[in-house]
C-alpha cells in the first residue's frame, strides 16, 4: 500500500542516497519504510570526533504533516538527550515542517551535539557540567565516544 507517508519516505531515502550529507547515513529497515535506522559520526575536531551513534526514526502516516519520533540507540551524555535516547530539540516538537526531509533531521542533530541549548535541559547533570566545567563534560563525551566503537554500546 503507498500512501503519501510511504511515498515522501521512499523520496527522502532515494535522496539520501544520492547527496548523503557527510557524516551521516540512514535507511529504512527491512520491509519497513516507516522505521529507518540511522547513524550519526561525531562531527571532525570536536569532542564528538570519531563517534558512531545510532539512531531509531518511527514514522507516522501523518508524515511529513508530523514530525518522527527520533532516539538514540547508543548511549549519550549530552545537555539536550534524555536517559530513554530521545532528543529534545524544536524542530522534532514545535518547530517543525514539513519542508524537513530525513537528511535535515539527522543533520540538525548532528550539529546540536557540538551546539547544545543548555537552557532546555533533558539531562540536567550534562548541561549543569557544560555550563559550569567543560573539561570534565568534554571528558564524559570522550568516555560516550569509546563506548559507542562497541557493537552495542552497552556499559562493560
Amino acid at each position: 500500500m503507498s500512501t503519501p507517508a510511504r511515498k515522501r519516505l521512499m523520496r527522502d531515502f532515494k535522496r539520501l542516497q544520492q547527496d548523503p550529507p557527510a557524516g551521516i547515513s540512514g535507511a529504512p529497515q527491512d520491509n519497513n519504510i516507516m522505521l529507518w535506522n540511522a547513524v550519526i559520526f561525531g562531527p571532525d575536531d570536536t569532542p564528538w570526533d570519531g563517534g558512531t551513534f545510532k539512531l531509531t526514526l518511527q514514522f507516522s502516516e501523518d508524515y511529513p504533516n508530523k514530525p518522527p519520533t527520533v532516539r538514540f540507540v547508543s548511549r549519550m551524555f549530552h545537555p539536550n538527550i534524555y536517559a530513554d535516547g530521545s532528543i529534545c530539540l524544536d524542530i522534532l516538537q514545535n518547530q517543525w515542517s514539513p519542508i524537513y526531509d530525513v537528511a535535515a533531521i539527522l543533520t540538525s542533530i548532528q550539529s546540536l551535539l557540538c551546539d547544545p541549548n543548555p537552557n532546555s535541559p533533558a539531562n540536567s547533570e550534562a548541561a549543569r557540567m557544560f555550563s559550569e566545567n567543560k573539561r570534565d563534560y568534554n571528558r564524559r563525551v570522550r568516555e560516550v565516544v569509546e563506548q559507542s566503537w562497541t557493537a552495542d554500546g552497552s556499559i562493560c
